[in-house]
Formats: structure tokens, C-alpha cells, sequence
């Protein structure tokens, strides 16, 4: 009997050190967890917002609307809430990224190498430009009417002719190729007018036609061609080679049929249009916002004709400036040269 009693308290105590030994595990677990939740409540924190710019073109022009969607795109999928707001396009928009009042910018690929060089309107190269995408091809568009008669560059000479403002992207296009047809301005009598004031001044005949440097179909002359017969004049074949040979950054185009209501295709040239941004912006948002834009083409489609013309693998053709790093280790990524 004594014995017996001996072994229910051997083995009473026995249970009390187990339940002993369990409670000291849990307690020692306890640090452990409260470790675990210290080193969550300490993870780095998000990237603070940024708040960026881009500046576009006119709102007759493609870089506006473009510039509209892309400004989406990076606002919901980086940490910078960006704003489009219409400019007077590439030139302009280089003195932008220069001066600060700008983050982000179109541009044609042509202007963005004469400002880093610092020729013809720029006085000074502006070294804090970086490219991020070449996106679709700016075609030149020398814009006019059936009512004015005019149906080759030729027949310019003495004519009042939109040249886009001074310095920008589009009348360096016309002095260039009206220089191929061996005219200057001075042949013409030359107005620096917005694409919707080009094709409105065609329709009440204050001018008699207008170079469009844009992506096509451009809103302000599908404007202009509800109301009236556009016509695009064409660039002959051999003055094209000429104008190739003598400015690299330009290439061959065509305006197809059914364009502007067009009964055939019209030969032309075109430039690159790009986005730049400027190069103190962080590797990090540079890297999202590139991704960003190749990863939601098809928004980009759904918006706007020139979408379609935007791939990842032409991203850097005609790139004639530093990508920057941001962009650049995206494509590194995607093995894109």
C-alpha cells in the first residue's frame, strides 16, 4: 500500500515537470514571436510618392492625348502620381527638362540630339536629357486642300504656310525640306501656328496650307477633313533619298489610302517620337514606369491609333541619346539591344 502511494506521487510529480517543461517551452517562444513581429513592423517602408510632370504637345497633336494615358499608367502603376499638360512640343519641351518645370517629355528623336549637341535652336546642349523609349513614327505631313489648288511643294513658293512655332520640332522639318526642294523660308510667307490653328486657318482660307509633324491619323486634321477635301502633298522619291542622305534621323513613310479620307497612299518621310526624362530622376521610378508602359500596351491601344505601333522591341530604334539607367535595366532584362 505504501508503496503504491509512493508510486501515484513519483508519477504526480513527473506530470507536474512535464506541464512545467511545456509552459517554459511556450514562454520561450514567446520572445521568438515578438522578434518575428518586430522585424515585420520594421520593414523598409515604401518609396515616398512623387509627384512628376510630363509635358506633351498641343491638343490638336497625338503627343497630348498619348501623354494623357501614359500619365495614367504611371500614376496607378508607380509611385509617381504624374500630370500631362499640353506644351508647345519638342523643342520647348527640352527647355522644360532643363530649366526643371519638366520631369518627363516627348519629343522627336531629331530635336532630342540637337539639344544634347547643342545645334541649330539650341544655343547651349542641355546635358540633363535621358531617353527612355522611342515609341512610333512622327510623320511629316504637309497638310492642304482641293479648293487651293496646291498640289506639290513646288507650288508653296509665295504661298501662306504653317511652319510650326519657331524652334520646334516641326519647323525644323520644313526648313529641312523645303532646303531639298532649294527654297528657304523666305520663299514662302511663313506662319508659326498650333496644329489646330493650321488646319482651321486652311478652313477659312487665312492660310493656304500647313507642315504637320505628328503621329497620324492627327485629331486637328481629321478635323479638317470632315468639313473639307484634305490633301497631303507628296515628297517626290528622289528628294526623299536627298533628304535621308543629308539628315540620317529621317526615314521613309507613307500615308496610307483612307487616311483623311485619301483616295491613294501619299509618300512622305517620318522622325521618331520618343519620351525623355530627365536624368536626376531615380533609377527605381525610371525602372517602373518603363516596365509600366510596356506592360499595359494594350490600354495604350484601346486610347489611341498609335499604340499599335509601340513594342517593347523597338524601343530603342533611333534612340540618338543616353538611355537612362532606369530604362536601360529594363531592357538589359528583356535582353532588348
Amino acid at each position: 500500500m505504501k508503496q503504491r502511494k509512493l508510486l501515484i506521487m513519483f508519477l504526480l510529480m513527473l506530470s507536474m515537470m512535464v506541464f512545467l517543461a511545456a509552459c517554459g517551452d511556450t514562454e520561450e517562444d514567446t520572445p521568438d514571436d515578438s522578434t518575428d513581429n518586430g522585424a515585420s513592423e520594421t520593414e523598409e517602408p515604401k518609396a515616398e510618392k512623387q509627384f512628376l510632370n510630363l509635358v506633351t504637345g498641343g491638343t490638336g497633336g497625338t503627343y497630348y492625348p498619348l501623354g494623357g494615358i501614359f500619365a495614367q499608367i504611371f500614376t496607378d502603376n508607380t509611385n509617381a502620381e504624374t500630370t500631362a499638360q499640353s506644351s508647345g512640343a519638342s523643342a520647348e519641351n527640352m527647355q522644360a527638362i532643363s530649366t526643371g518645370d519638366a520631369d518627363l517629355a516627348f519629343t522627336q528623336t531629331d530635336i532630342a540630339s540637337y539639344a544634347t549637341e547643342g545645334r541649330l535652336m539650341f544655343k547651349e546642349p542641355i546635358k540633363n536629357i535621358k531617353a527612355i523609349a522611342s515609341l512610333y513614327p512622327e510623320t511629316i505631313q504637309i497638310v492642304t486642300t482641293s479648293d487651293s489648288g496646291i498640289t506639290s511643294i513646288e507650288d508653296l513658293k509665295g504661298k501662306t504656310v504653317s511652319v510650326g512655332a519657331p524652334g520646334s520640332g516641326t519647323f525644323a522639318n520644313a526648313e529641312q525640306i523645303l532646303e531639298i526642294y532649294g527654297m528657304t523660308m523666305d520663299d514662302i510667307k511663313p506662319q508659326h501656328l498650333s496644329f489646330d490653328e493650321s488646319t482651321g486657318g486652311i478652313q477659312d482660307g487665312t492660310i493656304n496650307a500647313a507642315f504637320i509633324t505628328a503621329g497620324t491619323p492627327t485629331g486637328a486634321v481629321e478635323t479638317l477633313a470632315a468639313t473639307s477635301k484634305v490633301v497631303i502633298l507628296p515628297i517626290a522619291e528622289d528628294k526623299i533619298k536627298q533628304l535621308i542622305e543629308k539628315y540620317p534621323y529621317y526615314a521613309k513613310e507613307e500615308i496610307p489610302a483612307g487616311t483623311y479620307s485619301l483616295e491613294s497612299a501619299v509618300p512622305t518621310v517620318a522622325v521618331q517620337a520618343m519620351l525623355v526624362a530627365r536624368d536626376s530622376l531615380d533609377e527605381d521610378t525610371v525602372y517602373e514606369m518603363t516596365k509600366a508602359l510596356f506592360e499595359n500596351q494594350g490600354q495604350i491601344e484601346n486610347a489611341h491609333a498609335k499604340g499599335a505601333l509601340i513594342s517593347l522591341e523597338t524601343a530603342l530604334n533611333g534612340v540618338g541619346i543616353e538611355v537612362h539607367p532606369g530604362a536601360q535595366k529594363y531592357y538589359d532584362e528583356q535582353g532588348v539591344q
